[in-house]
């Protein structure tokens, strides 16, 4: 009698957990849906009637007009494409160098490990912002204002994608590693041969959050990218805003334009997102 009761209680509180989780994401995927759907419809208003009534949700004469006017005005393809290469790079650069950082932090033994591990850690803990200046005087003493390198080999160490690797790879079977090294390859072999084909998904995690952030960040290529010619969307954006100004038609416009590529990409890859953060080794 009490394994029953045990089990209709367990079963009772495990509903009410499951309804009470779906309540909550309700709540938070209204509060992050609305704003979009709102800048979707503002965009496709004239602007007289966003004018008149700004809080609107309806109109009777929805039109392309704003992003007719975005895409003849502003080089927003140059933008599109500048972005793109950037993320790309900015992605291979740094699954390559945090993938060799995570696997050298996880998987061999040197003096010093311990405290290059506390100082990656502490990395996290830095605002990006805080780094900025530095960083703009290093690449200008490089003479990589207003190019692509610029944007990307900043990027390249991330902590937060070393600290993914150093998880996964610590994960891995030491036997895999010690039948690799008795049958003497060397650590670079080991890396490249053994463990990086079982790190896919920690690979997808790690590519799709760097692409995601490269291509939304504002401040560090708003500081070294002055040519309209090598800007990227977010910068872009802010140009059209300043050029545009009260005209939030054309505003919502080229917000929608830059965020479009960002829900293709989360589209077509969540399911490795979900995969890469949730696995840690091989189970």
């Amino acid at each position: 009698m009490s394994t029953e009761t045990n089990a209709l209680d367990y079963n009772g509180r495990s509903r009410v957990f499951k309804i009470f989780s779906g309540l909550v994401l309700t709540v938070f995927a209204v509060i992050w849906v609305v704003p979009l759907l709102f800048a979707v419809d503002t965009s496709l208003k004239p602007e007289g009637e966003i004018a008149a009534h700004p809080t609107s949700w309806w109109s009777d004469h929805f039109s392309f007009d704003a992003y007719h006017k975005v895409i003849d005005g502003t080089p927003i393809l140059t933008w599109y494409i500048n972005s793109f290469i950037i993320a790309t790079l900015t992605v291979v650069l740094t699954v390559a160098v945090s993938s060799m950082i995570g696997f050298a932090l996880a998987q061999t033994r040197f003096a010093g490990r311990g405290g290059v591990f506390a100082f990656v850690l502490a990395g996290l803990l830095i605002p990006g912002q805080i780094l900025a200046l530095p960083l703009y005087q290093i690449v200008q003493s490089m003479h990589l204002l207003n190019t692509y390198w610029a944007m990307v080999l900043p990027a390249a160490a991330a902590p937060i994608a070393v600290f993914i690797f150093e998880s996964f790879f610590s994960g891995l079977p030491r036997e895999l590693i010690e039948a690799a090294r008795i049958d003497g390859a060397s650590w670079f072999g080991i890396y490249w041969r053994v463990c990086l084909p079982l790190c896919r998904p920690a690979i997808s995690a790690v590519s799709i959050f760097t692409f995601v952030a490269s291509w939304n960040n504002f401040l560090w290529p708003l500081l070294v990218l002055s040519n309209v010619k090598q800007m990227t969307i977010p910068v872009g954006m802010s140009a059209v805003s300043s050029g545009f100004g009260i005209l939030y038609a054309q505003l919502m416009a080229t917000a929608v334009l830059g965020a479009l590529p960002l829900f293709v990409v989360f589209l077509l890859f969540q399911r490795h997102i979900v995969q890469g953060v949730a696995r840690t080794g091989i189970k």
